[in-house]
């Protein structure tokens, strides 16, 4: 069964009117681009500089990067996780809750450079007795962690993390 001209064009100017957009007789429904918002553009160019600093990282999602060894995610709304509570964190990792509300979730046995800052909590949730590391920025070592344990610390003086 044909369309007559007339259906067809009321069912494209329906669509468009759905869409946000305005359809002429004669004319082809396109929609306008979108531009980012600034709050989508300043979680970008987060992503963006850790990108730049931590070699081998992709980013996953607009506001999730993997690295060797762990993932960061971006607060996406602007607001911080709450500092106040330790992170959720899946059995076999150390989570990390920065000052900005950066979240790292290591996963893999390694040392890793680390770029949080500010106060903020973790989740040692890896296996009984496993021993978190974290170093100060001439590698000396700062402070231990003993696995089930959560808490909170000061994330500035520190530069790397040895998960086990």
């Amino acid at each position: 069964m044909k369309k007559s001209p007339r259906k067809a064009l009321a069912v494209l100017t329906a669509s468009a009117a759905l869409a946000g957009g305005t359809v002429l007789a004669g004319t082809t429904a396109t929609a306008a681009p979108q531009q980012p918002s600034a709050q989508s553009q300043q979680l970008q160019r987060q992503v963006d500089g850790f990108l730049a600093e931590e070699q081998g990282a992709r980013q996953l999602s607009a506001n999730k990067v993997a690295f060797k060894g762990g993932t960061v995610t971006f607060p996406a709304d602007g607001r911080k996780h709450s500092a106040l509570r330790a992170p959720s964190c899946r059995h076999g990792h150390l989570c990390v809750v920065d000052g900005r509300g950066r979240k790292y979730d290591y996963y893999r046995c390694g040392t890793y450079q680390f770029l949080g800052i500010g106060n903020g909590t973790f989740n040692n949730n890896q296996t009984s007795g496993t021993v978190a590391r974290f170093y100060n920025r001439n590698g000396s070592l700062r402070w231990t962690n003993r696995a089930k344990d959560t808490g909170t610390a000061s994330w500035t003086p520190v530069w790397k993390i040895k998960p086990c």
